[in-house]
């Protein structure tokens, strides 16, 4: 499936800023099963400073400088990829004890394995992801039967939560967003010693017809990648689920960024200098183009 994304990000300060220096995660991640066409991002006003680079995680980062006045600040990536199915090679691989994955993933997979910023590990929550974890019962069964229960247990909500709620807070309230969603899931995996990351990106605004409109489609989305064993190459097999939704991700997804959780890869932060109060604006649009 060919999509092209729009992602427009837009300031306004009551006061003019007289320095802001900025990071973004806006540049989608070349993949086995997604490849980017073309990549775009416009910032107005002209940086006087720009650079790219790959983050730790070897996610694309772009950084870039304002050191004139202003009072708004535009950020717009547009980018046409094709993505690939991946659901059912995702399914089709071995039925590896999740026992034997932990095992495996404690010397591949250390910076996924443990508490982060955003996710931490308790008894409540390792008791909750136990259940889906019986004795012998293969690590992509039990992730999914995990994602699925989450889905299930959890009202999405987007008055819930902020981006600073805690993740005992949500496991209380039982209810939040697709980041909430994908920190207790990887929370819980980590608890059981399961290696998982967080995968920031999109999903398609307007699916195909016959398929129905996913959970979050008109902003930034966000899922769990975890790690079911080895594939037949013998490397690492990260699987990504979306609890949101309750579905192995596919070709509706675009993946933009991963890390240990949302602090990794925000879309976009920094510093200013200036500004009083400021108004933020934030529009993403996926949509289906027709391949050349």
């Amino acid at each position: 499936m060919r999509l092209r994304v729009v992602h427009e990000t837009h300031y306004v300060y009551t006061a003019p800023v007289a320095l802001s220096q900025q990071l973004v995660h806006l540049t989608p991640r070349a993949l086995p099963w997604q490849v980017c066409r073309e990549h775009l991002l416009e910032v107005s006003p002209l940086p006087s400073e720009r650079s790219e680079r790959e983050d730790y995680f070897g996610n694309p980062v772009t950084q870039f400088v304002i050191a004139a006045p202003h009072q708004e600040l535009v950020v717009r990536a547009v980018s046409t990829l094709d993505v690939a199915p991946r659901e059912q090679a995702a399914l089709a691989l071995p039925r590896t004890p999740w026992e034997a994955v932990r095992e495996s993933t404690r010397k591949d997979a250390p910076e996924f394995l443990y508490e982060s910023p955003n996710v931490e590990t308790w008894r409540e929550l390792a008791e909750y992801a136990a259940k889906s974890f019986l004795p012998g019962r293969p690590a992509l069964e039990g992730a999914i039967d995990l994602s699925r229960r989450i889905h299930g247990d959890f009202r999405f909500d987007r008055t819930a939560t902020s981006v600073s709620t805690p993740l005992r807070e949500v496991m209380k309230r039982r209810r939040g967003v697709c980041q909430d969603f994908a920190h207790l899931m990887i929370g819980g995996l980590r608890a059981l010693g399961l290696a998982a990351r967080y995968v920031s990106g999109y999903l398609l605004t307007d699916p195909p017809p016959g398929r129905a409109r996913l959970i979050g489609a008109d902003a930034s989305h966000a899922w769990v990648s975890v790690c079911c064993g080895k594939g037949v190459n013998g490397a690492d097999a990260w699987i990504d689920l979306d609890p949101t939704n309750d579905c192995v991700v596919d070709d509706e997804h675009v993946t933009l960024a991963w890390g240990r959780d949302f602090s990794d890869v925000t879309p976009m932060r920094g510093v200013i200098l200036g500004a009083g109060e400021q108004a933020l604006e934030v529009r993403v649009t996926v949509s289906p183009v027709a391949a050349a």
